[in-house]
Protein backbone atom coordinates (compact mmCIF):
# COMPACT_ATOMS: atom_id res chain seq x y z
CA UNK A 1 0.00 0.00 0.00
CA UNK A 2 1.33 4.01 -0.55
CA UNK A 3 3.80 4.91 2.07
CA UNK A 4 2.57 7.68 4.20
CA UNK A 5 5.97 9.19 4.30
CA UNK A 6 6.08 10.01 1.39
CA UNK A 7 -4.48 -8.41 -26.07
CA UNK A 8 -6.28 -6.66 -29.28
CA UNK A 9 -9.14 -8.02 -31.07
CA UNK A 10 -8.52 -9.55 -33.98
CA UNK A 11 -9.25 -7.06 -37.16
CA UNK A 12 -11.03 -7.82 -39.34
CA UNK A 13 -9.83 -7.37 -43.23
CA UNK A 14 -12.20 -4.47 -44.90
CA UNK A 15 -14.03 -6.28 -48.15
CA UNK A 16 -13.18 -3.86 -50.68
CA UNK A 17 -9.86 -4.42 -50.66
CA UNK A 18 -9.64 -7.86 -50.11
CA UNK A 19 -12.27 -9.04 -52.89
CA UNK A 20 -10.23 -7.82 -55.60
CA UNK A 21 -6.90 -9.98 -54.54
CA UNK A 22 -9.36 -12.76 -53.89
CA UNK A 23 -9.80 -13.10 -57.53
CA UNK A 24 -6.03 -14.18 -58.22
CA UNK A 25 -5.26 -14.76 -54.85
CA UNK A 26 -8.02 -17.04 -53.48
CA UNK A 27 -5.87 -18.27 -50.71
CA UNK A 28 -4.79 -14.96 -49.26
CA UNK A 29 -6.69 -14.00 -46.45
CA UNK A 30 -6.39 -17.30 -44.38
CA UNK A 31 -2.33 -16.93 -44.48
CA UNK A 32 -2.17 -13.24 -43.25
CA UNK A 33 -2.57 -13.98 -39.81
CA UNK A 34 -0.90 -16.88 -39.77
CA UNK A 35 1.97 -15.94 -41.63
CA UNK A 36 2.36 -12.11 -40.62
CA UNK A 37 5.75 -11.10 -38.81
CA UNK A 38 6.29 -8.24 -36.57
CA UNK A 39 7.69 -4.94 -36.79
CA UNK A 40 7.78 -1.86 -34.38
CA UNK A 41 7.86 1.91 -35.93
CA UNK A 42 8.22 4.91 -33.75
CA UNK A 43 7.21 8.69 -34.66
CA UNK A 44 8.94 11.24 -36.46
CA UNK A 45 11.70 9.27 -37.91
CA UNK A 46 11.98 7.34 -40.45
CA UNK A 47 11.77 3.54 -40.32
CA UNK A 48 13.22 1.48 -43.27
CA UNK A 49 11.16 -1.74 -43.46
CA UNK A 50 10.34 -4.61 -45.54
CA UNK A 51 6.51 -5.66 -46.67
CA UNK A 52 5.57 -8.51 -48.16
CA UNK A 53 4.45 -7.87 -52.51
CA UNK A 54 2.55 -10.82 -52.91
CA UNK A 55 0.39 -10.50 -49.24
CA UNK A 56 -1.80 -7.62 -47.71
CA UNK A 57 0.30 -5.92 -45.12
CA UNK A 58 -1.44 -4.82 -41.19
CA UNK A 59 -0.66 -1.87 -39.86
CA UNK A 60 -1.44 -0.92 -36.24
CA UNK A 61 -1.84 2.45 -34.10
CA UNK A 62 -0.80 1.75 -30.46
CA UNK A 63 -3.83 3.04 -28.25
CA UNK A 64 -5.32 5.15 -31.19
CA UNK A 65 -6.72 5.75 -34.46
CA UNK A 66 -4.49 6.17 -38.09
CA UNK A 67 -6.27 9.08 -38.95
CA UNK A 68 -4.71 9.49 -42.51
CA UNK A 69 -2.11 7.51 -44.53
CA UNK A 70 -0.40 9.55 -47.43
CA UNK A 71 1.55 7.68 -50.45
CA UNK A 72 2.31 8.46 -54.09
CA UNK A 73 -0.99 7.36 -55.35
CA UNK A 74 1.26 6.70 -58.83
CA UNK A 75 2.48 3.44 -57.19
CA UNK A 76 0.88 0.36 -57.67
CA UNK A 77 -0.67 0.21 -54.03
CA UNK A 78 -3.93 -0.54 -52.62
CA UNK A 79 -4.61 0.69 -48.43
CA UNK A 80 -7.98 0.75 -46.68
CA UNK A 81 -7.68 2.26 -43.07
CA UNK A 82 -10.38 1.58 -40.13
CA UNK A 83 -10.24 2.66 -36.62
CA UNK A 84 -6.26 1.53 -35.57
CA UNK A 85 -5.88 -0.81 -38.39
CA UNK A 86 -5.09 0.38 -42.12
CA UNK A 87 -3.74 -2.42 -44.80
CA UNK A 88 -0.68 -1.96 -47.18
CA UNK A 89 -1.43 -4.45 -50.57
CA UNK A 90 1.41 -4.04 -53.41
CA UNK A 91 -0.87 -4.67 -56.74
CA UNK A 92 0.47 -7.62 -58.68
CA UNK A 93 0.30 -7.05 -62.34
CA UNK A 94 -0.78 -10.01 -64.91
CA UNK A 95 0.10 -10.38 -68.45
CA UNK A 96 -1.07 -12.82 -70.98
CA UNK A 97 0.75 -14.06 -73.90
CA UNK A 98 -0.24 -16.91 -75.47
CA UNK A 99 -2.01 -18.32 -72.81
CA UNK A 100 0.49 -18.48 -70.48
CA UNK A 101 -0.37 -15.78 -67.72
CA UNK A 102 2.35 -13.96 -66.05
CA UNK A 103 2.77 -12.18 -62.78
CA UNK A 104 4.92 -9.03 -62.08
CA UNK A 105 5.26 -7.95 -58.23
CA UNK A 106 6.31 -4.26 -57.29
CA UNK A 107 9.67 -4.62 -56.08
CA UNK A 108 10.27 -0.38 -56.16
CA UNK A 109 10.51 0.79 -52.73
CA UNK A 110 7.91 3.79 -51.36
CA UNK A 111 7.08 6.20 -49.06
CA UNK A 112 4.52 6.59 -46.66
CA UNK A 113 3.45 8.66 -43.97
CA UNK A 114 0.30 7.70 -41.09
CA UNK A 115 -0.92 9.91 -38.74
CA UNK A 116 -1.74 8.13 -35.78
CA UNK A 117 -2.13 9.70 -32.03
CA UNK A 118 -1.29 12.81 -32.79
CA UNK A 119 2.08 12.48 -34.50
CA UNK A 120 3.49 10.79 -37.96
CA UNK A 121 5.32 8.08 -38.72
CA UNK A 122 7.17 8.18 -41.65
CA UNK A 123 7.80 4.59 -43.70
CA UNK A 124 10.28 3.73 -46.39
CA UNK A 125 9.30 0.15 -47.28
CA UNK A 126 11.03 -2.04 -49.43
CA UNK A 127 8.56 -4.31 -51.04
CA UNK A 128 10.04 -8.28 -51.55
CA UNK A 129 9.20 -11.90 -51.84
CA UNK A 130 7.78 -12.64 -47.90
CA UNK A 131 5.00 -13.36 -45.81
CA UNK A 132 2.73 -10.33 -44.72
CA UNK A 133 4.13 -8.14 -42.22
CA UNK A 134 2.54 -6.39 -38.94
CA UNK A 135 3.75 -3.16 -38.35
CA UNK A 136 3.04 -1.59 -35.00
CA UNK A 137 3.19 1.98 -34.72
CA UNK A 138 4.40 2.49 -31.02
CA UNK A 139 4.13 5.34 -28.60
CA UNK A 140 7.06 8.37 -28.99
CA UNK A 141 8.22 9.80 -25.48
CA UNK A 142 5.47 12.81 -26.37
CA UNK A 143 2.46 10.70 -26.75
CA UNK A 144 3.49 8.62 -23.67
CA UNK A 145 3.45 11.41 -21.93
CA UNK A 146 0.60 12.61 -22.87
CA UNK A 147 -1.19 9.53 -22.34
CA UNK A 148 0.15 8.79 -19.23
CA UNK A 149 -1.19 12.41 -18.06
CA UNK A 150 -4.28 12.00 -19.42
CA UNK A 151 -4.57 8.45 -17.02
CA UNK A 152 -3.15 9.43 -14.24
CA UNK A 153 -3.17 13.08 -13.10
CA UNK A 154 -7.04 13.21 -12.56
CA UNK A 155 -5.80 11.15 -9.39
CA UNK A 156 -4.52 12.18 -6.01
CA UNK A 157 -0.88 10.16 -5.33
CA UNK A 158 -2.33 7.08 -3.41
CA UNK A 159 -4.86 6.92 -6.19
CA UNK A 160 -2.42 6.47 -8.96
CA UNK A 161 -0.40 3.96 -6.68
CA UNK A 162 -3.70 1.68 -6.47
CA UNK A 163 -3.97 2.29 -10.63
CA UNK A 164 -0.23 1.62 -11.11
CA UNK A 165 -0.35 -1.81 -8.76
CA UNK A 166 -3.51 -2.67 -10.25
CA UNK A 167 -2.04 -3.15 -13.85
CA UNK A 168 0.60 -4.76 -13.00
CA UNK A 169 -0.80 -7.36 -11.07
CA UNK A 170 -3.55 -8.03 -13.58
CA UNK A 171 -0.99 -7.98 -16.57
CA UNK A 172 -2.64 -5.20 -17.80
CA UNK A 173 -0.23 -2.44 -18.25
CA UNK A 174 -0.85 0.42 -20.64
CA UNK A 175 0.87 1.04 -24.12
CA UNK A 176 1.65 4.34 -22.73
CA UNK A 177 4.11 2.51 -20.23
CA UNK A 178 7.42 1.95 -21.22
CA UNK A 179 9.09 -1.25 -20.18
CA UNK A 180 12.63 -1.10 -19.17
CA UNK A 181 15.14 -3.81 -18.74
CA UNK A 182 14.85 -5.57 -15.60
CA UNK A 183 17.55 -6.30 -12.86
CA UNK A 184 19.42 -9.23 -13.54
CA UNK A 185 20.34 -11.30 -10.31
CA UNK A 186 18.76 -12.06 -6.97
CA UNK A 187 18.51 -9.52 -3.95
CA UNK A 188 18.28 -10.44 -0.74
CA UNK A 189 17.17 -7.25 2.14
CA UNK A 190 18.77 -6.87 5.38
CA UNK A 191 15.21 -6.71 7.04
CA UNK A 192 14.18 -10.41 5.53
CA UNK A 193 17.36 -12.69 4.22
CA UNK A 194 15.51 -16.10 4.30
CA UNK A 195 13.81 -14.49 1.05
CA UNK A 196 15.43 -13.77 -2.56
CA UNK A 197 14.07 -11.21 -4.63
CA UNK A 198 13.99 -11.14 -8.56
CA UNK A 199 13.14 -8.16 -10.77
CA UNK A 200 10.41 -9.56 -13.40
CA UNK A 201 9.40 -6.29 -15.13
CA UNK A 202 10.11 -2.64 -15.10
CA UNK A 203 8.22 0.37 -16.47
CA UNK A 204 9.13 4.01 -16.75
CA UNK A 205 5.72 5.90 -16.48
CA UNK A 206 6.63 9.20 -18.46
CA UNK A 207 4.68 12.54 -17.56
CA UNK A 208 4.14 11.23 -14.49
CA UNK A 209 7.74 11.36 -12.93
CA UNK A 210 7.14 7.68 -11.50
CA UNK A 211 8.19 4.13 -11.97
CA UNK A 212 7.09 0.96 -10.97
CA UNK A 213 8.83 -2.95 -10.54
CA UNK A 214 7.13 -6.45 -10.20
CA UNK A 215 9.64 -8.78 -8.24
CA UNK A 216 9.03 -12.27 -7.72
CA UNK A 217 9.63 -13.09 -3.62
CA UNK A 218 10.26 -16.47 -3.06
CA UNK A 219 11.79 -18.38 0.74
CA UNK A 220 12.98 -21.93 1.57
CA UNK A 221 10.99 -22.00 4.29
CA UNK A 222 8.09 -20.05 6.09
CA UNK A 223 7.64 -16.92 5.96
CA UNK A 224 5.60 -13.96 6.84
CA UNK A 225 6.23 -10.98 4.85
CA UNK A 226 5.61 -7.14 6.12
CA UNK A 227 5.28 -4.51 3.22
CA UNK A 228 7.08 -2.36 5.24
CA UNK A 229 10.02 -4.87 5.11
CA UNK A 230 10.40 -3.51 1.16
CA UNK A 231 10.75 0.03 1.89
CA UNK A 232 14.13 -0.82 1.50
CA UNK A 233 16.94 1.74 -0.86
CA UNK A 234 17.84 -1.85 -1.91
CA UNK A 235 14.97 -1.27 -4.51
CA UNK A 236 14.49 2.49 -4.59
CA UNK A 237 16.01 5.81 -3.42
CA UNK A 238 12.79 7.22 -3.99
CA UNK A 239 10.26 4.07 -2.73
CA UNK A 240 7.08 5.32 -2.07
CA UNK A 241 4.02 2.31 -2.26
CA UNK A 242 5.01 -1.48 -2.11
CA UNK A 243 2.13 -3.65 -2.41
CA UNK A 244 2.55 -7.55 -2.06
CA UNK A 245 -0.22 -10.33 -3.21
CA UNK A 246 0.20 -12.53 -0.18
CA UNK A 247 1.55 -11.77 3.23
CA UNK A 248 2.74 -15.48 3.68
CA UNK A 249 5.44 -17.51 2.37
CA UNK A 250 5.65 -21.51 2.12
CA UNK A 251 8.62 -23.35 0.67
CA UNK A 252 8.69 -23.74 -3.25
CA UNK A 253 5.95 -20.80 -3.16
CA UNK A 254 6.02 -16.88 -5.35
CA UNK A 255 4.30 -13.86 -3.90
CA UNK A 256 4.07 -10.95 -6.29
CA UNK A 257 5.86 -7.71 -4.91
CA UNK A 258 5.03 -4.38 -6.93
CA UNK A 259 7.07 -0.98 -5.83
CA UNK A 260 6.48 2.32 -7.08
CA UNK A 261 9.00 4.93 -7.04
CA UNK A 262 8.80 8.54 -7.35
CA UNK A 263 11.64 8.81 -10.51
CA UNK A 264 11.38 7.64 -13.71
CA UNK A 265 13.33 4.31 -13.96
CA UNK A 266 16.99 4.77 -15.37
Amino acid sequence: MPNSGKGRATRAIPAALLAPIMLTLPTLAPAVPAMAQAIIALPDQTSTIRLSNRDINHVVCEGGEIDDVKFSAEKAIAVEKAGSDAWIKFLVKETEDLGVTTRSYVTTPSEFFIACNGAIYPLYAEPADIPAQTVTLAHGSVQRARANSDLLAPLVEEDRAVSITLALLQDRVPASFAEVAPRVGRIVLAGLPTATLTERRRVAIEGAGLSASEYLVSANSDAALDERTFLDRALGANVFAVSLDRLALGPGETARLIVIRRGEAQ
